[in-house]
């Protein structure tokens, strides 16, 4: 029987990352009682994702201490829960799936700090449906959990510091990165580059991604225009490639591909948050313009790992009523550099003309680039081809389309993600932190 188990506490956490590992760190050592979800198996988001039993364990001190901190300090740890829906007033439900049954979770917050992330940026081109076309984050996650990669022949490509940083541990694990391809042109670069030396520790970091890299080819003004298949059309052969005067043709037997990043803000439209842009509002003790509710990280802005840990603390000392100028000047720092790399790695136009008419742009649905043409924006070309209507609820498609077409979607509802029905029709049972658990399991 599934059931539906509501729980309470202080402080609700959405994201188990570096940001939200360093907001339910800072509201319960400063005496909150905090709960944390995460729709991973395990803390650490996507820039600090462990290996798995049996392959090589990096491990990465930075992760380490703040996964001991937040042990310490008394947060607790829900893994394994996928939000679907909130409201402001302080409700959230949450799907946990165990092997034996799924249940629709119930929490009640006084105050939530949303830490959501990004995920990758993906733009359809000639081919990138081939088995063999990853996404670059995508790739680096998928070695992580045991993909065998050693004696590959590697292609990365797309735009931001994503890319130096996945083509590095891409070789560490044996593949042969041939090329790396950055669609920025160099004089965007040059500056962002320079801008570095007042973030030692980033180029620092950079230099050593690079360094590992040595025999790599490294391409600025350049990006895939074409995945081309094997005889048989099964799988990836080579990519056509270009820097906008010449083409050529590289062979390879696995590109890792992504645009930069986009945030995961489904939650907080749904909420009712404001935006500015692409991004959550928020002042400088992040709050969103909704009571209680405040949100840390890449859904305010793509700006790196040290901004996640600085705002997330921000926002879980705001939790408790705390507030400390020395936190505040580094967060305005680092959205600086936010606010440079951006400038940076700005997608450029000619990447609009790279799908064709055949190309398919909505995977969950099949819809193909020419399907879009003549519809008079989103909701219009939702309605009569069905893009973005899929599993991924536009998370793949729509920032896709926003580029190609200036389209954005004008609406979130929940569930946020598809449920299945038996997880809600459930009876309702209250229980507090401490016993939430014990009850899953017992009723499962």
């Amino acid at each position: 029987m599934t059931f539906t188990n509501t729980t309470r506490t202080d402080v609700l956490v959405v994201g188990a990352g570096p940001a939200g590992i360093a907001a339910a760190t800072a509201a319960a050592e400063n005496g909150r009682q905090v709960i944390v979800l995460d729709d991973n198996v395990t803390a650490g988001g996507q820039i600090w994702r462990g290996a798995t039993v049996g392959q090589p364990q990096h491990t990465d001190p930075h992760k380490q201490r703040a996964l001991e901190k937040l042990e310490r300090s008394g947060a607790r740890v829900l893994a394994g829960r996928a939000v679907f829906n909130a409201d402001a007033s302080g409700m959230l439900q949450a799907l946990q799936e165990t092997a034996s049954a799924r249940f629709a979770e119930e929490f009640r917050f006084e105050q939530l700090v949303l830490a959501t992330g990004a995920r990758e940026r993906f733009l359809p081109f000639p081919g990138w449906t081939l088995p063999g076309v990853f996404g670059a984050g995508g790739l680096q996650a998928l070695v992580k959990s045991g993909y065998p990669i050693a004696g590959k022949r590697v292609i990365v490509a797309g735009t931001g510091p994503l890319l130096l940083a996945v083509a590095a541990h891409l070789a560490e694990d044996g593949a042969v990165v041939s090329s790396v391809l950055e669609q920025a042109p160099l004089a965007l670069l040059a500056p962002f580059a320079a801008s570095l030396l007042s973030h030692p520790a980033k180029l620092l970091q950079g230099a050593r991604f690079r360094a590992g890299l040595w025999k790599t080819t490294y391409r600025t003004g350049c990006w895939v225009v074409e995945a081309i298949a094997a005889p048989g059309g099964e799988k990836l052969e080579a990519l056509r490639m270009t820097d906008g005067s010449r083409t050529w043709i590289e062979p390879c037997d696995l590109l890792a591909c992504g645009y930069h990043l986009v945030p995961n803000t489904e939650l907080a439209a749904l909420l009712g948050c404001k935006f500015s842009g692409s991004f959550v509002q928020v002042d400088n003790q992040q709050r969103t313009s909704v009571p209680n509710i405040f949100c840390a990280g890449e859904p305010t802005g793509i700006a790196g790992l040290d901004a996640a840990l600085v705002q997330g603390e921000i926002a879980g000392r705001a939790c408790a009523g705390r507030s400390d100028t020395s936190l505040q000047r580094r967060a305005a720092k680092e959205r600086g550099f936010a606010d440079r790399m951006e400038k940076a790695f700005a997608l450029r136009s000619e990447l609009q003309a790279l799908p064709h008419p055949e190309t398919i742009v909505c995977r969950c649905e099949d819809v193909r680039f020419d399907a879009l043409q003549g519809h008079t924006g989103w909701t219009d070309a939702k309605l009569q081809t069905r893009c973005g209507m899929g599993p991924c609820q536009g998370r793949i498609c729509g920032p896709a389309i926003e580029h190609l077409l200036g389209w954005r979607a004008v609406s979130v509802r929940q569930p946020l993600f598809p449920v299945p029905l038996e997880a809600l029709c459930s009876q309702d049972e209250t229980t507090d932190i401490n016993k939430s658990n014990e009850l899953i399991e017992e009723k499962a």
